[in-house]
Formats: structure tokens, sequence, C-alpha cells
């Protein structure tokens, strides 16, 4: 199993990838996604793949900040459920640390959801441990 950039042909396994995770992206809004993804320079996105295809998607960002050290924060990690228990996983979380290290960030951080044991289990099990509990906050900025 390899892991290599996110390429916008990508496209149909990141959908799929992103249905397994609760997430129905239509197929024109995530290739404009992809795009802007892509374009940025503060972003990284990469699947993991083997002979028979795209087994698992990360999306990272740099999060620069006023009162800490600028951060790598995992958006988005999924290994298809037919896949899992292969590596896929720790491949591309080795991945977006790398990547977090050759721009000197210091540090990975994510957001898991309180429901999904096994995904707390599987980052406890590759050296994260929970730093806060929160509240997430959101207002949509189309008025609805």
């Amino acid at each position: 199993m390899k892991v290599r950039v996110l390429r916008p042909d990508d496209l149909p396994a990141a959908a799929d990838l992103l249905r397994q995770l609760g997430y129905a992206v239509p197929a024109r809004e995530l290739a404009d996604r992809i795009g802007r993804v892509l374009a940025s320079g503060a972003h990284y996105a990469a699947v993991a793949e083997d002979g028979a295809g795209v087994r698992g998607l990360v999306h990272a960002y740099e999060r620069p900040a006023l009162e800490k050290p600028s951060e790598a924060v995992v958006q988005a990690l999924v290994v298809d459920g037919r896949a899992r228990h292969a590596g896929a996983g720790r491949l591309l979380m080795a991945a977006v640390e790398e990547w977090a290290r050759a721009r000197g960030l210091a540090r990975v951080a994510l957001h898991t959801r309180i429901d999904r044991e096994d995904a707390r289990a599987f980052y406890e099990r590759i050296g994260y441990s929970r730093a806060a509990t929160s509240h997430l906050m959101s207002k949509p900025l189309d008025g609805t």
C-alpha cells in the first residue's frame, strides 16, 4: 500500500469514502471542494491505495493561531470499511505527520465524534491522546 497526493480523478473514490464517513456530498460540489483544497498551499490531501484501488483518504490543513503555535489539523480521515486493519489509516496519519514536520509544525490535532469509539481507539494506538473536551458552536452565514 502506498500514499499519494489526492488528484481530481479520485472523485468517485473520495465520494464513496466520505459517504462511509456519513457525508454524502454531490459530485459537482465535491469536485469544487477537492479543487479548492488542492489549490491551497496550506492544505494536504492524500489517498492510500493498493492494487485494488483507493483504500483511504486524509485531509489536513495548517491552522495558524495567535494564542498557541501553528499546528496541523486533521479535518478528515476515512478508511474503506472493507479495508480496515490493513494499515491504510496508520500510513495516512504518518503522511500527515511528515507533511506537518516539513512545514515546521510541532503538533497534529484532530477532533473525533464522541460516538466513534473505534476511531478514538485507533488514534490512541498511534500515539494521540485526548487534549480537551469542548462544544462545537457554529452559525450558518447564509441566514438559515
